[in-house]
């Protein structure tokens, strides 16, 4: 299906441009009120998620995006996939796997990402299913 495509395409490019702390990239990739939530529970406008990259908090070695279960609701979608890092935020280590939850929009022709929610993979406990 050509949207599935260009779902995928899309995950490519946020992920290369994350990898390279692109904030232009970035930019037309992400809604103007895109929000994240982080693996601790902190909420991240789309302001403070670029500021990472532009103050040089955040910086990856690694970011790949896989895993990727794409679902459409005519003008939107969501990808459910495997976020994998290696990097460093404000001089620690912040490497990782993380279940991540994307929210995209077909906003004027165009996928862009409206949100996200990170979930870190971690060993399964006898209460989790």
């Amino acid at each position: 299906m050509q949207g599935d495509r260009e779902l995928v395409e899309f995950g490519g490019r946020w992920a290369r441009a994350e990898l390279r702390g692109d904030i232009e990239a970035l930019d037309t990739l992400l809604t103007g009120d895109f929000a994240a939530v982080g693996p601790l529970g902190t909420v991240l406008d789309r302001g403070r998620w670029l500021a990472r990259y532009s103050s040089g908090a955040l910086v990856h070695d690694l970011f790949t995006w896989e895993d990727v279960e794409l679902r459409r609701y005519g003008g939107a979608a969501v990808a459910l996939g495997v976020q994998r890092q290696q990097s460093v935020y404000e001089g620690r280590d912040v490497e990782g796997a993380f279940r991540v939850s994307q929210f995209l929009t077909a906003a004027h022709g165009a996928w862009r990402l409206a949100a996200l929610h990170l979930t870190p993979i971690g060993e399964r406990t006898a209460l989790m299913v």
